[in-house]
């Protein structure tokens, strides 16, 4: 199928990436169970948006620091460019997760796990951490989003039952975590960055990222009051091990990460049409009414 770009679609980088905004009105909130009624579904994606706020921040300034102690020269140019715009994104990201995280809060939920990041980022930066390992831990949390990414626009079934706002916001975030992918990888790696520590931090961002998601998603459905259905924890074990479910769809990328000689756009495995960038463009272009370009 042909597609006819929007007028904001004509914005072209070298690197690729542009930055969005996206329209969805978030003024008036959404329900509680936004996910077609199942409170698992919607109190897991929440906890994720729980993150975003401390998260995106912090990838920002690994990337921004990074980004200082890359040579001004040629060859540099477009990572220099993808790096600004990696900026531009996760800043729209972020914003928008904030107004989502207030309705949450207007919920009744109670966001833990932003303190929980913050205060690992406090000691790291007291620690003087050197900023490549800042970055390592950024391309490793933004290879598991990648990862998630990626099914959440293959697999029709994650959000077929969704709030179709809450089913664009995702999928538009989706969309554009595939584009930049690389980007932090690509910075850490061009400042020496090496395997060894790349699978440390990798590691270590892999296991606090299901402990944090685990403990944070438990706690919104204790104050949500759905702690103790059934129902709840049956729809946990189909979407994490029925069909297309997170087990079986996402174990196999996240462990291709181990590899030597891993690069976060190799996609060697698929056809080109079904690669995740193919998949990006795709959404962006049929969705082009709901988001405008802005750099």
């Amino acid at each position: 199928m042909q597609h006819s770009p929007s007028p904001s679609a004509t914005l072209a980088h070298a690197s690729g990436l542009t930055v969005r905004k996206l329209q969805v009105d978030l003024s008036q909130g959404f329900a509680r169970h936004w996910h077609g009624g199942d409170a698992f579904l919607s109190q897991y994606y929440n906890a994720l948006s729980m993150s975003f706020p401390v998260g995106e921040q912090s990838f920002i300034d690994s990337v921004r620091d990074g980004l200082k102690l890359l040579p001004e020269s040629p060859e540099n140019a477009k990572l220099r460019e993808a790096a600004t715009q990696f900026i531009g994104q996760e800043a729209t990201h972020r914003h928008v997760h904030i107004l989502y995280n207030a309705h949450l809060e207007k919920q009744g939920l109670v966001n833990r796990w932003q303190h929980w990041a913050s205060r690992r980022i406090d000691f790291g930066r007291k620690r003087g951490i050197h900023p490549r390992h800042w970055l390592a831990v950024t391309a490793a949390y933004e290879h598991c989003t990648a990862v998630f990414a990626d099914g959440t626009l293959r697999y029709e079934r994650w959000f077929a039952n969704a709030d179709p706002k809450m089913a664009t916001l995702w999928r538009w975030h989706a969309a554009e975590e595939t584009e930049h992918r690389a980007v932090a990888f690509d910075l850490y790696t061009a400042l020496g960055g090496n395997y060894a520590w790349r699978i440390r931090w990798y590691f270590y961002a892999l296991l606090l990222f299901i402990l944090d998601a685990g403990r944070q998603t438990v706690l919104n459905l204790w104050h949500d009051g759905s702690a103790f259905k059934p129902g709840t924890w049956w729809s946990a074990l189909k979407f994490f091990w029925g069909k297309d479910g997170m087990v079986w769809r996402c174990t196999g990328p996240l462990l291709a990460y181990l590899r030597r000689d891993f690069h976060p756009d190799q996609e060697a495995h698929s056809a080109p049409e079904a690669q995740g960038q193919a998949l990006a463009a795709r959404w962006l272009a049929d969705n082009a009414k709901s988001w405008r370009a802005v750099r």
